[in-house]
């Protein structure tokens, strides 16, 4: 029986990530890297494996993060007692600490009366093509068979009992009020931590999490006051989890195939540093007043460019830098709910996307105004992919929608193309470093010019996908504001939000991201990202309190602990596709703090990390943007 996709909550270390249902079963988890074959992956198959803690008998479950951490709470409640479920992963960090990080920790306290229990661990590797051969060693149970053996292990006063035939392991006990115990899961290095050790890795856990998440004395005086502010916090919260500890790459989400239409087969791996999705991630990270991850991400973009031509550079990577995502199916697991097929790699690290060196760009030109320098080789790079975009940016591409049709002239590459080369003379004038500014300004006007003959509806009122299409709408066109391009009080601004509101929108307020060909079959949920870009738009043309309504329209979606997925399904409001979803979390982010600012519930002069794709734009700077980057 397959859970919603909203009924599970997520925990993780900075390498890896796991998904746990409300029924206490983790039903996804890869290891020993997020992009590595899952060693449960119950959310696609039921055959695929999982761990599971429930009580015996019924029960209802909630749950909850405990504030500020990314430690996750199952509560599950019997007509005998009442039973808490803690999940967590102590996260890797360069500080020193004896806590066993490549381990899930599961704590269990009876809370009320008394409960029976009982646990099941039924790894199967490599996303279910392998079973596991299962020993009782001193430390628990051993899972072996693929080259990261897993170790369960527990403080039960009874142990797991194997049954060979299952490849499963199986455990019962009984907590009282006031009793608690532990088990869990290490990978790589079969342990089996003690009971004070567990209780030191929650401990040091909740304290990681509470010194790095974003906090403020007064929410009143806080850039996202308001209602939003708790769900802006938890989106930060899972954005870190999505960044890789060791290289500062930052996946789009943490699984696999979670379908973008019941039973179909837009199916896709998101588990993959994204230049687009990481750098708009670091932007709204900027905004929660995280600037080490925009430190550690630039760094990781700068050493990638200066081994990488601008030609090779692809749209994604492996979290360790890995090029070689070779698309691949699985054909034997049937897929959630029956959406196969389930892909592993990812075929558009192929394509050609041109915006990416406009989001590029957009990264470096906010990590400088954050204070992070920039060295002459660092420069150097830069403008290589510049002059790279000179040379290309009449070219058609895949687009920042990854079509799997034709390649297109779409506007949004175009305009991101305009903005590599707009924020690179920026650079060059504010820092004097060399450039051809000449040059580049002869060609940021060619494009501008061609994005306003060529990327126009017939009538010349609004902006539409592509120039080979008379009125095809994207979503993305929204972002032409947000990036200086033009002005938001301009009337083809205007009117282009009007065309999205109007034909892109559903009944329920939410955004379709485009109504175009896109080269597969079946349709796809209304996307949240665009639905967020939408509230900022409203935001930010003056239709505030429609903005404020869509945003708690929006937020009606999240799920009980705070997560979205990328998708809404219009007819029945379940949420779709990879979960949980940077691009999601980083809207609702911008989306609190434009309407905060907007309603005037922020600090005036509060300094913010300005005027980005995905960060969107302050109010200030977008009256900075129409001066310095309007003009025709």
């Amino acid at each position: 029986m397959f859970e919603p996709i909203e009924n599970y909550g997520l925990v993780g270390n900075l390498e890896t990530c796991a998904l746990v249902s409300r029924q206490g079963s983790v039903d996804w988890f890869p290891v020993p890297h997020l992009e590595s074959p899952s060693v449960f992956s119950r959310i696609l198959d039921d055959g695929g494996g999982c761990f599971a803690v429930e009580p015996v008998g019924d029960f209802e479950s909630t749950q909850r993060y405990r504030e500020r951490t990314n430690v996750l709470e199952t509560t599950f409640r019997t007509e005998e007692g009442t039973l808490r479920l803690t999940d967590f992963m102590a996260p890797l960090t360069d500080d020193e600490s004896e806590v066993p990080a490549r381990t899930l920790y599961r704590k269990l306290d009876c809370l009320a009366g008394r409960v029976d229990f009982r646990a099941v661990f039924e790894p199967r590797f490599d996303f279910a093509r392998t079973e596991p051969t299962l020993s009782t060693t001193t430390e628990g149970i051993h899972a072996t068979g693929d080259e990261t053996p897993l170790c369960c292990w527990s403080t039960l006063p009874e142990p797991f009992e194997i049954d060979t035939e299952a490849s499963r392991a199986t455990a019962s006990a009984t907590l009282s009020a006031g009793q608690q115990t532990s088990i869990g899961v290490s990978y790589g290095e079969l342990i089996a931590p003690d009971p004070a050790t567990c209780e030191q890795a929650l401990v040091e856990t909740v304290d990681y999490w509470r010194e790095w998440s974003h906090s403020c004395d007064d929410q009143s005086e806080c850039v996202f006051g308001g209602p939003w502010h708790a769900l802006a916090v938890r989106s930060g919260l899972v954005l870190k989890l999505l960044t890789h500890y060791e290289t500062g790459a930052i996946a789009a989400a943490p699984t696999t195939s979670l379908p973008e239409e019941i039973g179909g087969v837009r199916n896709w791996d998101y588990r993959f540093n994204w230049i687009r999705d990481a750098a708009f991630t670091v932007q709204a990270l900027s905004n929660l007043g995280h600037t080490v991850e925009a430190s550690e991400y630039l760094s990781w973009f700068l050493d990638l460019c200066r081994t990488t031509t601008p030609a090779e550079l692809q749209p994604l990577y492996g979290l360790h830098g890995e090029s070689g995502l070779t698309e691949r199916i699985l054909h034997h697991l049937s897929g959630y709910r029956d959406s196969g097929p389930v892909r592993i790699g990812n075929e558009a690290a192929d394509q050609r996307q041109l915006d990416i060196y406009g989001e590029l760009l957009l990264a470096v030109f906010e990590a400088t105004r954050s204070g992070i320098p920039l060295t002459e080789a660092d420069w150097r790079a830069i403008c290589e992919i510049v002059d790279y975009v000179t040379d290309v940016w009449e070219e058609p591409d895949s687009g920042i929608w990854e079509v799997r049709s034709e390649p297109m002239q779409f506007v949004f590459s175009k305009l991101m193309c305009w903005v590599a080369l707009d924020r690179a003379i920026d650079l060059a004038e504010e820092q004097a470093f060399d450039a051809p500014l000449d040059r580049w300004r002869r060609h940021r006007e060619k494009i501008r010019t061609a994005i306003l003959n060529d990327g126009l509806d017939p009538t010349g009122s609004y902006f539409v996908r592509s120039f080979e299409e008379e009125d095809v709408l994207d979503a993305a066109t929204l972002l032409i504001p947000f990036v200086g391009f033009l002005p938001f009080d301009d009337s083809r601004v205007r009117a282009t939000i009007e065309a999205v509101d109007d034909r892109l929108t559903s009944e329920t307020g939410l955004v379709y991201r485009y109504d175009g060909y896109d080269g597969l079959p079946g349709g796809e949920g209304t996307f949240l990202l665009c639905s967020f870009w939408l509230v900022d738009a409203l935001a930010l043309v003056g239709r505030v309190r429609e903005a404020e309504a869509r945003l708690e329209r929006l937020i009606d979606y999240v799920n009980p602990v705070g997560l979205l997925a990328e998708e809404v399904a219009e007819s029945t409001g379940r949420q779709l596709g990879n979960f949980p979803q940077a691009f999601s979390h980083i809207g609702l982010i911008n989306s609190a703090l434009h309407v905060s600012r907007a309603k005037g519930m922020a600090v005036p002069g509060t300094e913010l990390i300005g005027i980005e794709l995905g960060t969107g734009a302050t109010v200030e700077a977008v009256r900075d943007s129409d001066n310095d980057h309007s003009d025709s």
